[in-house]
């Protein structure tokens, strides 16, 4: 799915990388010049409530059950426990890094100085979590550094926001320091819609490329984003590359990854038979 994105690109947007860098997720925050982007994949009820199926536009890759969908904190937390990844949803060799998991009461936020930063979770999210994990180096590569995170929103619509919030945070700022000595730069971001070209995984999806450099691994090394939204939740995955690995390898592992995830998700919510 990711590789498909990468050549459906709605914005491209160019920075100078001259330091390190890269973001594990994304702001929910709603703005005036995303409310298209939000209109065009929420597919929001009119009641503002979670919903039981996709909204318009979207793909219809199952049905849920809406008594299966999280409604307490605890339902969600749950629920993000069961979904997200874990090592092997990579591949082999992919190990936990320290800290493993994200404290649930923070939430990363960009910054007008395109600086990420922790706060409290918005008003929309009942959990959100961030796991951390690492291709270790071996001879000749250095260690690709990944990350999981999945947000389970109060409804549709706040996911959505989320999606649109995203793809106008890449446009606003296309270099983005997520913490002192890490940096990504020259970013370029796409989406689809569910049925859009071989979009048929989520009812949103979202994709940035672009460079990686941190006073540790060096750089540019490869930089690659994947979001998606189904019914109130939205799940990513961001790989960052060092010396020696090819784009490839750091979009496969991505890409693995959203993957298991999604399945995951469907299998969680899907109406039984």
């Amino acid at each position: 799915m990711a590789l498909t994105l990468t050549t459906v690109l709605l914005a491209g947007c160019s920075g100078t990388a001259d330091g390190p860098g890269g973001a594990e997720k994304r702001d929910t925050s709603a703005s005036e010049s995303a409310s298209s982007r939000a209109g065009a994949g929420a597919g929001a009820d009119s009641g503002g409530g979670t919903g039981s199926g996709p909204g318009p536009g979207a793909s219809a890759t199952f049905e849920p059950d809406p008594a299966r969908l999280p409604r307490t904190k605890a339902s969600a937390r749950a629920f993000i426990d069961h979904v997200i990844a874990a090592p092997d949803s990579f591949g082999p060799g992919v190990v936990k890094r320290s800290p493993y998991e994200s404290d649930p009461a923070t939430w990363p936020v960009l910054g007008e100085d395109c600086v990420w930063q922790q706060r409290k979770p918005a008003r929309s999210v009942l959990a959100t979590l961030t796991r951390s994990f690492e291709l270790p180096a071996e001879k000749g590569k250095g260690p690709v550094r990944l990350a999981a995170v999945v947000t389970v929103h109060r409804t549709r619509e706040d996911a959505a926001w989320e999606m649109a919030e995203s793809i106008e945070e890449s446009m606003r700022c296309p270099t983005q320091q997520l913490r002192d000595g890490e940096q990504i730069g020259s970013m370029i971001a796409g989406a689809l819609l569910g049925g859009e070209a071989t979009q048929a995984a989520s009812e949103d999806s979202l994709t940035e490329l672009g460079e990686y450099r941190s006073f540790e691994l060096g750089g540019p090394h490869h930089y690659f984003w994947q979001q998606a939204q189904t019914l109130q939740f939205t799940v990513a995955v961001t790989g960052k590359g060092a010396k020696g690995r090819t784009e490839r390898e750091i979009d496969e592992l991505v890409v693995q990854a959203q993957g298991a995830m999604l399945a995951r998700l469907e299998s969680a919510v899907e109406k039984q038979s």
